[in-house]
């Protein structure tokens, strides 16, 4: 077989498998039509960086022009997921950082999933000492976990979720006080919990958030009972947590115009299987996001070092504009409290 029957078969081989991959990638764009190929759309990258390899390989025979249209859905495609973790929600005001301003105080909020089997606690105890941020919102508090977290003694202001499953449930620490008003709440089973702050007189409703995984699993029905809560937080409101869902999915559209909320800009994965060496974390997915809405102004965002969990710890800056808004439980908020399964745990 001469040279050029060899580059003619390799590009139509290439081609017909940068075609293969399109089908799933194209599928994942119409996950509000089912939530099976909303699954699909947190691989987008991943199928669209396959996907331009293979058709690179395609530009050295016939191909090449079918290669190169391949090669541009593919970049379009990376260009709609970078661009949905920057702003995937309905609100355009602060959809990017804001410069501090000194005559405001800035607080930090400390996001992560802890592992339900973290086999090095004593790292997470660690990091959360050496960065102190005001609020702590966690994950996978399993009953390893709540013997642990009644070490943070600094944090006295706390409310933790139990649920029926070893994985744990989620909690909320505060350096600062709740506010009298409303007592904290665990709902969805534990998977929700909620909390006001009063971070110098402004109140601030803090959610802590763990969604199911994706399909074939109920992500999509908790999403259905959780937006009305959602939409019931206070006007000015944080919202963080492990959504198991990429920003660019339909999913985590379905939270963020639940608020409405903006996201804090985060481009860096936070998850990855933990059976992968940590070198490929930048093949990881961004699951791990924190939202605001109302008088919340972001200033920073990023991950930390690993702590023996599978995520990353996400540490966000911002600071509160003069609005406050006290946080009203609306109907509808009221329905979810009834439902609820779990119980707070001072």
């Amino acid at each position: 077989m001469n040279r050029a029957r060899v580059r003619e078969s390799i590009s139509l081989t290439a081609f017909a498998a940068a075609m293969l991959i399109s089908l799933p990638l194209l599928a994942g764009f119409f996950g509000s039509v089912h939530s099976a190929l909303d699954s699909l759309a947190h691989f987008r990258v991943h199928l669209a960086v396959s996907m331009i390899l293979f058709s690179l390989l395609s530009l050295v025979g016939s191909m090449w022009r079918q290669g190169l249209a391949a090669i541009a859905f593919g970049l379009a495609a990376i260009g709609t997921a970078l661009g949905a973790q920057f702003h995937p929600g309905p609100e355009p005001a602060h959809a990017a950082f804001q410069p501090e301003d000194e005559s405001r105080p800035v607080y930090r909020l400390l996001q992560l999933n802890l592992r339900f089997d973290n086999p090095e606690p004593a790292r997470v105890l660690s990091m959360i000492g050496r960065e102190r941020p005001d609020i702590l919102t966690l994950n996978e508090v399993s009953a390893l976990w709540r013997e642990k977290l009644d070490l943070l003694a600094s944090y006295p202001h706390r409310v933790v979720c139990k649920v029926a499953n070893r994985s744990g449930g989620v909690a909320i620490l505060s350096l600062r006080p709740f506010t009298p008003g409303g007592a904290p709440q665990c709902l969805d089973g534990g998977t929700f919990a909620l909390a006001t702050v009063d971070f110098g007189g402004r109140p601030v409703q803090i959610g802590a958030l763990h969604l199911h995984r994706p399909w074939p699993f109920p992500q999509s029905f908790q999403i259905g009972e959780l937006e009305p809560l959602l939409a019931d937080m206070s006007p000015t409101a944080i919202l963080a947590g492990d959504l198991n869902a990429t920003p660019w999915s339909h999913a985590a559209k379905r939270i963020a115009r639940a608020g409405p909320f903006r996201p804090f800009p985060l481009a860096s994965p936070t998850w990855l299987y933990r059976r992968l060496p940590e070198a490929l974390r930048f093949a990881g997915l961004p699951i791990d996001r924190v939202y605001a809405k109302g008088g919340v102004t972001p200033h920073a965002a990023r991950t930390l070092e690993a702590v023996g969990s599978d995520h990353l710890p996400v540490l966000v800056e911002f600071s509160l504009d003069d609005a406050g808004g006290a946080p009203e439980i609306g109907p509808a908020s009221a329905i979810v409290v009834r439902r609820a399964t779990a119980a707070r745990e001072g």
